[in-house]
C-alpha cells in the first residue's frame, strides 16, 4: 500500500494526516503549540514551536499508522497564512519569533500607506487591501526592530517566509527555499497577475528582494527531505495554504463554487476561474490554486474569529471545558434572550476591515448566563458568514452560482451551528463525509504529482455529502435578526 502525508500546520496546533493510496484517511496525530501575546493585539509564535510539533506529528503519525517511512509517495503541505517568518540562511535560527496572521502591530503603517494613496496600486497588483493581516508590513516590521536585520537581509545573510516555506526550508535541510503561489499571493508583494514579486511594493517597503522565495505552483517538486528525518528521503509534491487547500479538498473547481472554513478564523472563497475579479465590496481577489502555470482565482472573504470564539469560552470565561459543549449549551438558551457578541478580539476581517475596534456584547440581561453566551458566540460565526456571502453575491452579479455553501472545519462539526448557518444565509449547507478537507487537498496535490490520485475531474466525482441543512427560519424572523448583527457591528466600530 502506497500513502500520502498531509501535514497541516495550523494556527494552535499542527497535524499529520495519512492518506491510503484510495485517499481514505488512515491515521492522525495532532499538537497543540503555546500563542504568546506580547502586546495588545499582538499574536506571535515560536518557530521552534512550529517546527517540533510539525516534525513530531510526521514521525507520529507514520509510527501510529505501522507503516514504513518509504510507503510514502510523497508529502503535501498545508498552512495557516500570512504568518510570518525570517531566519539565518546559514544556520536557520529565526531573528525573531513569527508573527501571527491575527497580529495588528502594524495597523498604524498600514494607515500611513493608505493615507499616501497607495491602496490602489496594492490592491491592483496583489488583490488584498492595506491591513496589518498580511505578511509584507509583518516583515517591515521585522526588518524595522531587529538589531541589525535590514542590512543583514540586504547582504543575503537572511530569509523570508510563510510558514510552509519555513517548513521546507527545515525539512530540506535548507535546499529549498520556496513557496507556492497561493500563499506569495498573501504576502502583499506578490503581483498575482503577472505571477512574481512586485519590485514597485518591495522597493515601496524596503524589502530586499533577494530574501523571497521562489514561487511554485502548488503541485511542483518541493525538495526532498533530510533522510534523517523519517529514516528515508521523501518528496515534497504539494502545497497550498490552508484555506485554498480547503477549497481544493471541496473540489470546487467551477466558477461560482463556493466554500466556508471554520477553524480559528472562518474563510470563504468563491471560484471566479481564470479571471481575477475586482472586489467593489472589500473583499479579496487572490489565487485558489495554481496547476501547470495558470491560476485560478478566488474572491475570499476573511473572519479573524471562528472557533477561536469557542476556545475564548473555554479559557477566558472557563464556562465550557471542551467545544463539544457549546451545542448543548446553546440549545439550553433562552429563546426570549437575544444576545449578540462581535467577536471583534483582534479587529473584524471582511468585508469591514477595522483594525481598532475590538470584540462587544449586546442585550445581555440579569438572566444571561453560559447558555446565552455560547448561543451567542456560535451564532456570530452565522453572522459573520453571512456579511462574506453578501458582499460575494454583489461582487458576482451577472454569473451563475452553485447556490450551495459546502462547509469545512472543526465547528461545522456542531449540527446547531451549521443549522442556524443555513436558516441565516438562506441557502443550503452542504457538510462533506470528509471534513478533513483542508489536509485532504494537500494530500490530493501531492498524491496526483507523484501519480498516486486521479485527475481533477475524477477527483471531483469522489467528493460526497455526509448532511444538507436547509433553511428552517422564516424570512421575517432572519431578515430581524440580521438587522440586529449590523446594528451591533457599527456600534462596535463607533466606539
Amino acid at each position: 500500500m502506497t500513502y500520502i502525508l498531509a501535514i497541516d500546520q495550523g494556527t494552535t496546533s499542527s497535524r499529520a494526516i495519512l492518506f491510503d493510496s484510495e485517499m481514505k484517511l488512515r491515521a492522525t496525530a495532532q499538537e497543540e503549540f503555546p500563542q504568546h501575546f506580547p502586546k495588545s493585539g499582538w499574536v506571535e509564535h515560536d518557530p521552534a514551536d512550529i517546527w517540533s510539533t510539525t516534525a513530531g506529528t510526521a514521525r507520529e503519525v507514520i509510527e501510529r499508522a505501522g507503516i514504513s517511512a518509504t510507503q510514502i509517495a510523497a508529502i503535501g503541505i498545508t498552512n495557516q497564512r500570512e504568518t510570518t517568518l525570517v531566519w539565518d540562511k546559514t544556520t536557520g535560527q529565526p531573528v525573531y519569533n513569527a508573527i501571527v496572521w491575527q497580529d495588528r502591530r502594524t495597523a498604524d503603517y498600514c494607515r500611513e500607506l493608505r493615507d499616501a494613496g497607495h491602496e490602489e496600486m496594492f490592491t491592483d497588483r496583489t488583490g488584498l487591501l492595506l491591513d496589518p493581516y498580511f505578511s509584507g508590513t509583518k516583515l517591515k516590521w521585522i526588518l524595522d526592530n531587529v538589531d541589525g536585520a535590514r542590512d543583514r537581509a540586504r547582504a543575503g545573510e537572511l530569509l523570508f517566509g510563510t510558514v510552509d516555506c519555513y517548513l521546507i526550508w527545515k525539512m530540506t535541510g535548507g535546499k529549498s527555499h520556496v513557496t507556492d503561489a497561493t500563499n506569495a499571493a498573501r504576502t502583499l508583494l506578490y503581483d498575482i497577475r503577472k505571477g512574481r514579486w512586485s519590485q514597485t511594493i518591495c522597493d515601496l517597503m524596503d524589502i530586499p528582494m533577494q530574501m523571497l522565495p521562489e514561487v511554485r505552483d502548488c503541485a511542483s517538486d518541493f525538495g526532498m527531505t533530510r533522510a534523517d528525518l523519517f529514516s528515508c528521503e521523501i518528496p515534497i509534491l504539494g502545497v497550498a495554504g490552508d484555506q485554498q487547500a480547503a477549497t481544493v479538498g471541496q473540489a470546487c473547481f467551477q466558477p461560482g463554487m463556493m466554500k466556508s472554513t471554520y477553524g480559528t478564523g472562518c474563510f470563504a472563497l468563491l471560484n471566479t476561474g481564470d479571471t481575477p475579479v475586482r472586489s467593489q465590496n472589500r473583499l479579496l481577489t487572490t489565487i485558489a490554486y495554481q496547476l501547470d502555470g495558470k491560476p485560478t482565482y478566488a474572491l475570499e472573504g476573511s473572519i479573524f474569529i471562528a472557533g477561536a470564539v469557542v476556545q475564548w469560552l473555554r479559557d477566558g470565561l472557563k464556562i465550557i471545558r471542551n467545544a463539544a459543549e457549546t451545542q448543548p449549551l446553546a440549545e439550553q438558551a433562552d429563546p426570549q434572550q437575544d444576545l449578540i457578541l462581535v467577536p471583534a478580539f483582534v479587529g473584524l476581517g471582511a468585508p469591514y476591515w477595522n483594525a481598532e475596534c475590538r470584540g462587544a456584547i449586546y442585550g445581555l440581561t440579569r438572566g444571561s448566563g453560559p447558555a446565552e453566551f455560547a448561543k451567542a458566540a456560535l451564532e456570530s460565526v452565522g453572522f459573520q458568514t453571512r456579511d462574506l456571502l453578501e458582499a460575494m453575491t454583489a461582487d458576482w452579479q451577472g454569473h451563475e452560482g452553485a447556490g450551495t455553501l459546502r462547509v469545512d472545519g472543526g465547528m461545522s462539526a456542531s449540527d446547531w451551528a451549521m443549522q442556524f448557518l443555513s436558516d441565516i444565509i438562506g441557502a443550503p449547507v452542504d457538510r462533506p463525509t470528509v471534513l478533513e478537507t483542508t489536509a485532504l487537498g494537500a494530500a490530493w496535490l501531492a498524491g496526483m504529482r507523484a501519480g498516486v490520485y486521479p485527475a481533477m475531474e475524477d477527483f471531483a466525482k469522489t467528493w460526497a455529502v455526509e448532511r444538507s441543512f436547509a433553511p428552517a427560519m422564516d424570512e421575517a424572523t432572519r431578515e430581524t435578526k440580521y438587522a440586529a448583527w449590523q446594528r451591533a457591528v457599527q456600534a462596535t466600530m463607533s466606539v
